[in-house]
């Protein structure tokens, strides 16, 4: 077909646009010329229309590779309402029957399709070869192209197969997409296409439209999430859960607060997950909580928040998940909940992977928390990721642009970290470096005899906080690179070097600690503010009750909870079990006293209580606590309760800490009697007996370092279950 064909008609008369976005109709040119083509497009540019309208325009059938079912039906609807006999597009994948299947292969066999979506795996079958040998194929599009890479975020072994296949079946143009890649991903893909001379398309990675906050994940991770979906009441939003069963939990207290969500991930089966996906289309649910499995290729231009509830495993799955949003250009909402706990929680999941994989996969961890504990402007620190350059100094919409942290100088440090770096010749990882700088003579160093170098330690007078932003903020303004290709080694650049030469300023800012769970802040930003004069009354309460029964306070409630009462205002039993620490057992036997209080104190001060704070809970389906209550009840050693349940030990611990907390008794005597001497338990019973505190490393001090966390814990939980409940 000849380039300087008209495109702008064929773009009206099928899509109904007056003009191309971007790079589209440079990217639809070079195709229809016969070349191989490659294209980054960030989610929302039109990726799609570089495929489609050549399908239309070209002799024979374009084989669309897809990964996932419900981006295919999405598209062949799309594509099949343009036609006027409905049959442009057909898919084929194992979601057919045979009757289905015969019927895609009559209308592509006489000409009616001139789009076919194939599934990878369906695409390397005997029988689907000798079909697609039979017929024109006008080109290939291999659509999520980042899938071939292992280290893109969504890594799909059958991907590694399409160029083999495709020389199988037949030569024709390929055309590569994807919404997200870096340089590293960039290549593999070409290379394992085939496609090293494809002419690149790379639209730029800035949505300014798009609006970036993390915020501390706390317990009150779930009433956040729910006054956000109601101050943007019937707003299209997208949730997304790194487990199948926090989907599924989390949307049911969505739906038990009045807010129309569904869940979605692949273990639903796909009538339930067909009528889901149409139905947030169609806008007669607002929000989806879902794994991953959800959103690709969604065409929804209007979904106007994206939430993160756990951190996701890299940057390229979140800069694609948050793209979901504002594909129209309007508002859209990124928000993401992070803890240091995911992040382990992350890193345990990866063990007994191959080492290359958990390589892989810790680097891209390394990179999203180097991202979610930043100050830096998050565009900037995205971008960059992305191999992009952005130049302002705020972008006015993200977080850290719009809170910004006082600079402080980090000349000399950054200095120390080149220097390092340059000493070790350029051979390791950020981490070996900041041990390095801190004078840290681990096991690896010595190895190396790097602890005899001049520069060791020379940093071991700074706060430890700073290695890790001066690292970032030196990669993002290109006195360090990462080679990426080589388990992301740390080499000074021409910069760098030029710096070390002739210092000048180098200001930073400290990266947010997100240790603390219940810190004022991440409260603040809750929007839920602890009413001091209540609290001060809960906890003299909480004295008295506690003299009475003759025990500690925190044996009636702990602080969290009392906190949580001076916030929410409970003031029925039913309320109160909404707290966190709060069960049946424990909102019975001491809650009416509270609730009164309660009560009183909004009566007496005109308090009107916010009616998004009363969060409605639902009875978490935790068949893990029940088998421990269970196994507990039947004298089953906790370490063979944990193995069974697939626990560690210090995992079942803070279940049965939970399930005490709330109220629950549990007998661990003959646990207890089995692995410590009576006279150990005692004197740890009888310290909790008078202690003002239960935490651990109070106790570890008091107690004269002579016992074991482990330990401590066992008595602690035979102690609060039964004094307190």
């Amino acid at each position: 077909m000849t380039k300087d064909v008209n495109l702008t008609e064929p773009l009206k008369q099928y899509f109904g646009f007056d003009s191309f976005k971007g790079d589209q109709e440079a990217i639809i040119r070079n195709l229809l010329a016969g070349n191989d083509t490659f294209v980054l497009m960030p989610t929302g540019g039109g990726k799609s229309l570089c495929y489609q309208l050549p399908s239309l325009l070209m002799e024979g059938t374009a084989i669309v590779i897809s990964p996932l079912i419900a981006l295919m039906k999405n598209q062949v609807d799309v594509m099949n309402g343009m036609s006027e006999d409905g049959c442009t597009a057909h898919y084929l994948n194992s979601s057919l029957n045979k009757a289905a299947i015969q019927q895609v292969i009559n209308d592509v066999k006489r000409g009616a399709t001139k789009l076919l979506y194939v599934a990878p795996e369906s695409l390397g079958k005997d029988e689907n070869v000798e079909f697609l040998q039979s017929i024109k194929v006008s080109f290939y599009a291999v659509d999520e192209a980042h899938c071939i890479s292992e280290w893109g975020h969504d890594f799909r072994p059958e991907y590694r197969n399409i160029r083999p296949t495709i020389s199988r079946i037949g030569q024709a143009p390929v055309i590569a997409l994807t919404a997200t890649a870096t340089d590293k991903v960039r290549s593999d893909i070409k290379k394992n296409l085939g496609i090293g001379e494809a002419l690149e398309f790379k639209s730029s990675f800035n949505r300014p439209n798009l609006y970036y906050e993390v915020r501390s994940k706390t317990q009150e991770v779930d009433r956040n999430i729910i006054m956000f979906i109601k101050q943007h009441a019937g707003k299209s939003g997208i949730i997304y859960c790194l487990s199948r069963k926090k989907v599924e939990e989390l949307s049911a207290i969505l739906k038990a607060n009045n807010i129309k969500a569904e869940p979605y991930h692949a273990g639903l089966d796909s009538a339930t997950r067909s009528q889901t996906q149409d139905d947030f289309l169609m806008e007669r649910i607002d929000v989806i909580v879902a794994t991953i499995a959800f959103g690709m290729g969604i065409d929804k231009p209007d979904v106007r928040f994206v939430i993160h509830y756990d951190i996701p495993k890299s940057l390229e799955g979140y800069y694609q998940e948050t793209g979901r949003a504002g594909r129209d250009g309007g508002e859209g909402l990124c928000i993401t909940f992070y803890s240091n706990k995911d992040l382990q929680k992350l890193e345990k999941f990866m063990e007994g992977k191959p080492v290359s994989e958990q390589d892989i996969g810790r680097q891209l961890l390394l990179e999203t928390a180097a991202y979610a504990e930043s100050s830096v402007c998050r565009r900037k620190m995205l971008l960059h990721y992305f191999g992009e350059e952005y130049t302002e100094d705020n972008c006015h919409n993200c977080d850290n642009c719009l809170h910004p942290k006082t600079k402080r100088e980090a000349k000399e440090a950054l200095l120390i970290v080149l220097k390092a770096v340059m000493a070790v010749k350029e051979n390791f990882r950020s981490d070996y470096i900041i041990d390095f700088v801190k004078g840290r003579a681990t096991d690896d160093l010595v190895s190396h005899k790097h602890n005899e170098l001049e520069e060791f330690g020379a940093g071991e007078d700074e706060d430890d906080k700073i290695w890790n932003p001066i690292i970032h903020q030196a990669l993002i303004a290109g006195y360090l690179k990462k080679d990426v290709e080589n388990y992301g080694l740390l080499k000074v650049t021409a910069a760098g070097r030029r710096f070390i030469k002739q210092p000048q300023s180098f200001m930073i800012v400290e990266d947010t600690d997100f240790d603390d769970d219940f810190d004022e802040e991440a409260r603040d930003s809750c929007g839920s503010t602890l009413d001091p004069e209540l609290y001060l009354m809960l906890k003299q309460l909480r004295k008295d009750v506690a003299e009475k029964h003759n025990v500690p306070p925190y044996v009636i409630f702990q602080d969290v909870s009392i906190e949580q009462m001076a916030v929410a205002y409970p003031i029925t039993l039913e309320e109160l079990q909404n707290i966190p620490g709060v069960g049946v057992g424990k909102a019975k036997r001491y809650g009416d006293a509270f609730c009164e209080l309660i009560k009183k104190h909004c009566e007496d001060n005109q308090i009107e209580r916010p009616e998004e704070l009363r969060v409605r809970t639902v009875v978490k389906k935790s068949m893990n606590k029940v088998k421990i209550i269970q196994s507990i009840d039947r004298q089953i050693a906790l370490d063979d309760i944990a193995n069974a349940l697939n626990l560690g030990f210090d995992d079942l611990l803070g279940e049965i800490e939970t399930i005490v907390n709330s109220g629950t008794k549990l007998n661990i005597d003959y646990f207890l009697d089995e692995v410590m001497d009576e006279d150990r338990v005692d004197d740890i019973y009888d310290y909790f007996r008078t202690s003002e505190t239960d935490d651990l490393e109070t106790a570890a001090e008091e107690l004269g370092g002579d016992y074991t966390e482990e330990e401590i814990r066992l008595v602690r939980v035979k102690f609060l279950s039964e004094m307190a409940n």
